[in-house]
């Protein structure tokens, strides 16, 4: 399982590996093609994979390319997930942190998104 805080040029994430309890964080870049090695780097060692990250405008890239690899990914409710907040101090690390916390707990807000096939034909 993996919570992500996305941001446009780079993603923090906290990941925990449910096999072996190995739990870690890294902060991962996106024009250099990090984020993008990191994830096919987990697929190709068959390691099946749930990201859970914040309803943002500025993932598509991001969301087809967990498609491909055949990743699950939830999306959540920004609100939803405000309220779940302990404390009110926003931070990459804690946003992440407690993502992952939704995930491993099963109280993730998930919200609908339709696949890559129905979003591009919205689009057009």
């Amino acid at each position: 399982m993996i919570g992500v805080d996305y941001h446009p040029s780079f993603q923090h994430i906290a990941f925990l590996m449910e096999e072996t309890g190995e739990y870690s964080e890294r902060r991962l870049n996106h024009s250099d093609g990090e984020a993008e090695k990191f994830y096919r780097d987990l697929q190709q060692r068959g390691i099946r994979v749930r990201v859970g990250m914040e309803a943002t405008g500025y993932a598509r890239w991001f969301e087809r390319l967990l498609a491909a690899l055949g990743m699950e990914l939830w999306i959540d409710d920004p609100a939803e997930i405000k309220t779940k907040r302990v404390k009110k101090q926003k931070t990459d690390r804690r946003d992440a942190l407690l993502l992952l916390r939704l995930l491993r707990e099963n109280n993730f807000p998930r919200i609908w998104v339709p696949s890559s096939e129905n979003c591009d034909r919205q689009l057009l």
